[in-house]
C-alpha cells in the first residue's frame, strides 16, 4: 500500500504561484509513476501532469503547459507541482496519484490517491 498526502493549496490571485507537495509513505514509491490530477465543481477529473519513476520523463496537459512543472525527490518520497501564472480556470481540488506501469493520462488507471488539496485562483 501507498499513502499519499497533498499540501500547499490555498487562495491566490490570478498571475500568482503555488507549490503543491505530495508526500508518500509505504512501499516502492521510487519505482512508481506519479501524477497530478484536478477536479473542478461539476467537471470530470482531469490529468494535469505526470512523471516517470526516475523523473526522466514527464507529460503535461496542454491547458497548463509552460506554467506547471512536476518534479520528484525519491529520497524524500515527495513529488511537487510548481504552478505559475495561475488563472481562475485552474481553480480545483488537486490530487496526486500513483500507479505501477507506464505513465498514463487516464485517472482510472491509478492505484492510490491522496485526499486532495483545494486551489482557488481569484480574478
Amino acid at each position: 500500500q501507498v499513502q499519499l498526502v497533498e499540501s500547499g493549496g490555498g487562495l491566490v490571485q490570478a498571475g500568482g504561484s503555488l507549490r503543491l507537495s505530495c508526500s508518500a509513505s509505504g512501499r516502492t514509491f521510487s519505482s512508481n509513476v506519479m501524477g497530478w490530477f484536478r477536479q473542478a465543481p461539476g467537471k470530470e477529473r482531469e490529468f494535469v501532469v505526470g512523471i516517470s519513476w526516475n523523473g526522466g520523463f514527464t507529460r503535461t496537459a496542454d491547458s497548463v503547459k509552460g506554467r506547471f512543472t512536476i518534479s520528484r525527490d525519491n529520497a524524500k518520497n515527495t513529488v511537487y507541482l510548481q504552478m505559475n501564472s495561475l488563472k481562475p480556470e485552474d481553480t480545483a481540488v488537486y490530487y496526486c496519484a500513483v500507479r505501477t506501469g507506464p505513465l498514463t493520462l487516464n485517472w482510472e488507471q491509478y492505484d492510490y490517491w491522496g485526499q486532495g488539496t483545494q486551489v482557488t485562483v481569484s480574478s
